[in-house]
Parts: C-alpha cells; structure tokens; sequence
C-alpha cells in the first residue's frame, strides 16, 4: 500500500474534533487512509442498501453499533443520519470518534453545514501526488508515461492498463453520480459534454460556446459544470484581483484533476501519441496545477491559487497567495529551458514590485535550479513549488 501525505495532518485533526470528514473522488483512496487511521475500530459503507435502510429507518439504533466510534463511508447516502450524529458526539464528548468519508460534495456538505458545524475538521484526498508516488518507488521514470497513467491508486497498486481502468471509471461513477443530481435525460450529449471540456481544459471557461457546441441549454451546462465540480472531475481557476491598473479577465479557466482521465476524454489510447498530440501543453498545466493543490491540501490546507491576465493578454499561469505576498508560477510543457519561459514571470515581477515573492518555474525537464532569480521546478520536484 502506497503511503499518503495527508495522514498526519488527519491524525492531528482527530485529536481536536469528534469527526472529521474525508471528501475526493471515487476511487481516490479515502476509505483506504480511514481504515489505515482507525485500524481496529468498525467501518460500514452506506453504498450497501440494506445498510444505509438501517441507518435511515433507526439512525439511533444504527450509531449505538459503534460505541467507540468508527468509519462512516459515504455518508451522503443518508444525509438524514448527520442530526443524529450531532447528538451522539455532543453527548459523548470524546474527540477523534468518527472519520466520515464522500465522495459529493453536494450532498455531503449540504448535510454538514447544517448539523455537523463546528463538530467536524474537513480534509481533501485526491489520487496520488508525484511525490507519493516518488517515495513508494512507483513514480514513472517519463513525464508522458504519468501524463498518460494519471494517478488513481488502483492503476498504480493493482498495476492495471490506464485506458481500461478509466473507461470503466466514467461509466460506473462520473455518469452514474451526475445522474443522480441532475436529470440527464440523453446521457450522448452528457457524455459529450464532458469530452468538450476536456477539449477546452486550461482555456477560459465559456459556457454559452459550451452549450452550443453540445446542443445544449446555458443553464444546463452550468449545472453539469457545478455536478462535475462536486464530483472531483474538474475544477475552476479564478482569475486573480491584481490588476496593476489594468482590466482584468473575469472568467475562470477549467482544468481537470487527473491528467489520466483528461487523456481517456481525450481519445488517448496509448502514451506515445501525447508527444504529438496539440493539447499537450494544457494537459501539462493541468496536471501542474493538480499538483499544487495535492501540495497544499497534503497538509491538511486548500491553497489559495489563482491564474492572471489582463486586458492585453498578458498573463501568468497561477498566482499563489503566500502570505502577504503573491508567488507567480509559470508552467511550460517543454523539457528545454528556454528564454521565453522566462518572459512572463520577469513581466509580472516588475508590475508587482515588493508584492511579488521569487518567481517559480515549472517545466517538463526534472530536477531543480535557480535561473535568473527564478526557482525552476522540473515535473518530478513540483509538489515543491509552495512554500
């Protein structure tokens, strides 16, 4: 079993809240750590249906199953069971009782902002980060061959083909949990739907294009969008506030949390047609950008990322909140330094001033160095990039 990051983080959180609720995509290795966590104590999946019937018909009875706690999977599959929850740890007192864990973030907070405020730490697992993957010696020795596998811990701890793993992912769970949120009454045009935005994945979102493209409403593609955003599957960028006296973009751009699965959507089959495929570069940054959040959510800290572009099409990447201070990370596809990398960066630093922090380059050679005052950062360092 491949180690996770996050698990400190998660025991220290146990020692100060009575719950905490472990949420990511399907398949990401959530209820792996909580079992890893709570060894010993019992654990029940509420995907069972005659289980979650027991927790819906007596929620009461169902929690005095676990005296001393344990672990509640997919706990959005009975959002009714949060009240009782919320009695149980009031009255009991103890901290570190239940780990929860959901895959939707729709019904999963819903249910917990409303019962579980203050009585639950949250925590975000995604599939595994490079450095993860680096420390268990399962880490490829090619940029392409991770680009291509993504990092879904089945492909890695079963050793499976990417392409077959992936396509019986999207059936069993992207499509099965966007229906049951919204009514995808021609399940073609969703299917479609989700290849489009992995056609547009690091481009400004346009969602009336999208909905044209696909035949579709504009306020169904905003739904889609919001259900695919719950699930894990894809993610927004926000454009960032600093203007520097300049008009600002205001959409944001969409990226995908796995490179694996945006290469499935994409109609990759096999690792070396990403050499020459034209949407290598955005799904570089995309898995960049992935990156960065695994950094900071392995420390139990969503960071604070956003991209910038101005009016006359100066932009930067990603702009990292850092304190007081702003750290701009361009990210370059290329395995070969080279002095336009660079341009970018130099530009955004001099419109900054003393609100910028050193400049962070992520590229697709490895290692790492210093090149002209900017922290270069090859594909294998990048879960270093934030401080």
């Amino acid at each position: 079993m491949i180690a996770r990051d996050i698990e400190p983080a998660l025991r220290e959180l146990l020692k100060g809240f009575p719950i905490v609720t472990v949420t990511g995509p399907r398949q990401s290795g959530k209820t792996t750590l909580a079992q890893t966590v709570f060894a010993g104590k019992p654990y029940v999946s509420l995907e069972d249906p005659d289980l979650r019937q027991m927790a819906l018909d007596d929620p009461r009875g169902f929690l005095d199953r676990f005296p001393d706690g344990g672990v509640l999977d997919e706990v959005q599959r009975a959002p009714q069971l949060m009240s009782y929850l919320q009695s149980r740890v009031d009255a009991d007192g103890r901290m570190g009782l239940f780990l929860l864990t959901g895959s939707q973030q729709f019904g999963l907070l819903s249910g917990i902002t409303q019962s579980l405020a203050g009585r639950t730490a949250f925590v975000e697992l995604l599939p595994f980060s490079v450095a993860e993957l680096s420390a268990a010696g399962r880490l490829p020795s090619a940029l392409d061959a991770l680009l291509f596998a993504g990092a879904y811990p089945p492909i890695h701890d079963r050793r499976l083909k990417p392409s077959a793993w992936l396509a019986a992912y999207v059936t069993a769970y992207v499509e099965r949990d966007v229906r049951q949120f919204v009514k995808v009454q021609d399940l073609e045009s969703f299917q479609r739907f989700v290849r489009l935005c992995a056609g547009r994945c690091g481009q400004i979102l346009n969602l009336s294009s999208l909905a044209a493209d696909c035949g579709i409403t504009h306020n169904t593609a905003k739904a889609w969008i919001s259900v695919l955003e719950a699930s894990y599957v894809l993610f927004l960028l926000r454009p960032h506030h600093a203007n520097f006296n300049k008009r600002l973009v205001k959409s944001p751009k969409l990226y995908f949390y796995d490179s694996g699965l945006l290469c499935w959507l994409l109609g990759i089959r096999q690792v070396d047609q990403l050499a020459v495929h034209p949407l290598r570069g955005g799904i570089f940054e995309s898995f960049a950008i992935a990156e960065l959040l695994k950094a900071g959510l392995n420390r139990g800290e969503r960071p604070t990322l956003h991209f910038w572009r101005d009016s006359n099409g100066n932009e930067v990447d990603v702009i990292a909140d850092v304190g007081s201070r702003m750290l701009p990370i361009e990210i370059k596809s290329g395995q070969t330094l080279n002095r336009d990398f660079f341009v970018g960066l130099e530009r955004w630093r001099a419109l900054a001033g003393e609100l910028a922090a050193t400049p962070a380059l992520i590229y697709g050679g490895s290692g790492r160095l210093v090149h002209r005052g900017i922290d270069v950062h090859g594909w294998d360092d990048v879960g270093r990039v934030l401080p």
